[in-house]
């Protein structure tokens, strides 16, 4: 915990409800002016969802851009969580994207057949959408 002597801080910490913190840890993190978030209750999987999403913006972002200043990283972090929950396909029922509804199955094989997919790039090619051609 030699943070201070490194210059920055920790604001906050996210952790879950587990014994093995007794309250004078909680109560050393705050005289250090860190706020403690606990996590929700019987909700196992609330970390290695954020985990999941925290490494796959890093992997995805953040390791491939060189950042010009504080704006530039914000603006491309919220292009890339739009890319997340609206367009990227997540690994779950059919593929699904979290803020839409299940797609249509297809069923025709013509129509397989001539799907004509286009790639658009965002973010400089760092992330790539494909879509239908209309």
């Amino acid at each position: 915990m030699d943070l201070d002597d490194a210059g920055s801080s920790v604001r906050f910490l996210i952790r879950d409800r587990d014994g093995k913190f007794p309250a004078l840890f909680d109560a050393v993190l705050a005289d250090a002016g860190s706020q403690i978030a606990l996590s929700g209750i019987r909700i196992p999987r609330m970390n290695s969802i954020m985990e999941r999403w925290i490494q796959s913006r890093r992997n995805e972002l953040l390791d491939r851009t060189l950042f010009w200043n504080q704006r530039h990283l914000l603006h491309a972090l919220r292009k890339y969580e739009q890319f997340y929950n609206a367009h990227r396909l997540h690994q779950g029922i059919t593929n699904a994207r979290p803020l839409h509804p299940l797609p249509l199955a297809i069923t025709d094989q013509a129509r397989i057949i001539n799907m004509d997919v286009r790639r658009r790039q965002r973010l400089g090619g760092i992330v790539n959408e494909c879509h239908h051609a209309a």
